[in-house]
């Protein structure tokens, strides 16, 4: 047997040709990497900047009552150290840290991830109109592979993505946690690609079977923002409404965003931090084998 003619049957080979030809038309393309790479950053400087929570406690002084029993200098002086501290409290008490662009900017990892899985199965709808898809339907590639180079294609792209948003982060001035070392980013990444699979496996489940993108992009365009703002990206859970924590209690992008940020800014609880990485494990798991499984009965010429 030629090399050859033992790669055609290795499945690994086929996998890693589809998921190079779908990087290809990222990286290859000045265009859409350009705007891939300055989509984050846009949203992290524009979107992170101008949600200055912490400006609401600090340039809007509260009127105090006059104190008609005389005060110690000693207790004046605390009382106004108290104020001082008033606004950083109430930060830290509400999202876990004296600055709401840490909160966001932590959250926003997750979000980049959930963009660009989205997007993951328009690239099966083009294939198949286009054609492509019959050619690799008549090749010894397995039909599974055909379903994970596009969900590898949006692991690589979300985490590459992700990383340029932390690092602009840093640049900006997130601060992270006493816990936090850079050990810990294996632990950011993991959760990172533990989400990454299980909605990119979503999203192409979703254009499997579709013709037309415009019955894709509706779908997206429905599912985006229930799944961002039912979630602790933006905003904590504790302070949702009851009914919507119960729904941000089952959204796997709680789980990650809480796996992220305790990895970088918060104390570590071992105990929630396994409970996150079993919830992404579990759903990562589920989700790409049910694709793998419908590709087998759905995925035909």
């Amino acid at each position: 047997m030629t090399k050859k003619e033992g790669n055609s049957r290795n499945p690994l080979h086929g996998l890693w040709a589809l998921t190079n030809r779908e990087l290809k038309k990222w990286y290859k393309n000045p265009y859409i990497l350009f705007i891939s790479i300055i989509q984050p950053l846009l949203w992290m400087g524009l979107f992170g900047k101008a949600m200055n929570i912490g400006a609401i406690f600090t340039s809007n002084p509260v009127s105090l009552p006059q104190i008609t029993p005389p005060l110690l200098p000693s207790q004046l002086a605390q009382l106004g150290q108290w104020f001082s501290n008033l606004s950083t409290q109430t930060l830290k008490n509400t999202f876990g840290v004296a600055d709401y662009f840490s909160f966001m900017s932590v959250g926003i990892l997750c979000m980049v991830v959930l963009f660009t899985s989205m997007f993951s199965g328009m690239s099966i709808v083009w294939d198949r109109r286009l054609g492509f898809l019959n050619k690799v339907l008549s090749t010894p590639v397995a039909r599974g592979s055909i379903i994970m180079s596009k969900v590898f294609n949006a692991v690589i792209r979300s985490l590459i993505q992700a990383s340029i948003v932390l690092s602009f982060a840093a640049v900006l001035g997130l601060t992270v946690g006493p816990d936090f070392t850079p050990l810990n980013l294996l632990g950011v990444y993991l959760a990172l690609f533990l989400i990454a699979i299980g909605l990119s496996s979503i999203f192409i489940l979703i254009g499997i079977r579709s013709t037309r993108f415009e019955t894709q992009m509706a779908v997206v365009n429905l599912l985006n923002l229930p799944l961002l703002f039912a979630s602790n990206a933006l905003f904590p859970v504790k302070l949702m409404p009851d009914w919507l924590q119960n729904v941000a209690n089952v959204n796997p992008l709680t789980y990650a965003n809480d796996a992220t940020r305790q990895l970088i800014l918060y104390q570590i609880n071992m105990q929630q931090l396994l409970i996150d990485f079993a919830y992404l494990g579990g759903f990562a798991l589920i989700f790409s084998t049910i694709g793998i499984m419908l590709s087998w009965r759905y995925l035909s010429k």
